[in-house]
């Protein structure tokens, strides 16, 4: 093989590695020969960010008023499941540790699912039932997740 070839070939790859923001529909158990190398390998971690965002530009749509109430709470709930997710595989060497952080991050989860319905009883223009959906995903995900740590995990 030609080194340009050569070249193309380990920059697709490198590429198909990187890039981990991809949003996967994939509901299985995360493969066991495939080794994680950081906590963007996880499939939850990736979408918990990408809702974030998502809850983020929502939030800036509530009114003046509302954007230090609701608006604050509602980033911050979102954006801690991520952060939980990620402080839990910080410490996915302690199995109990890890554990107890994704826990914390499904509770996260169903706080920010709380705060979308009570933004979607108040504000009904506010369109959150596809963010709703896209949660109620993530949570199965992360309690699939969840209970393979406990049985799997080493």
């Amino acid at each position: 093989m030609s080194c340009e070839l050569n070249l193309l070939i380990l920059f697709d790859n490198r590429q198909q590695i990187t890039d981990n923001r991809q949003q996967t529909t994939d509901n299985r158990q995360p493969k066991t020969d495939k080794i994680m190398k950081s906590y963007k390998d996880l499939d939850i971690y990736n979408l918990a960010f990408e809702y974030a965002i998502e809850v983020h530009h929502l939030s800036l749509k509530l009114p003046k008023f509302e954007l230090y109430e609701q608006g604050s709470q509602i980033r911050r709930s979102s954006k801690s499941i991520k952060d939980n997710i990620v402080e839990g595989y910080g410490r996915r060497r302690y199995k109990q540790d890890f554990i107890k952080f994704l826990v914390y991050a499904h509770a996260s989860l169903l706080e920010c699912i709380s705060q979308l319905e009570m933004i979607q009883q108040i504000y009904s223009d506010l369109k959150t039932n596809a963010l709703l959906e896209k949660y109620d995903v993530l949570g199965a995900k992360l309690f699939k997740f969840i209970k393979y740590v406990e049985s799997e995990w080493r």
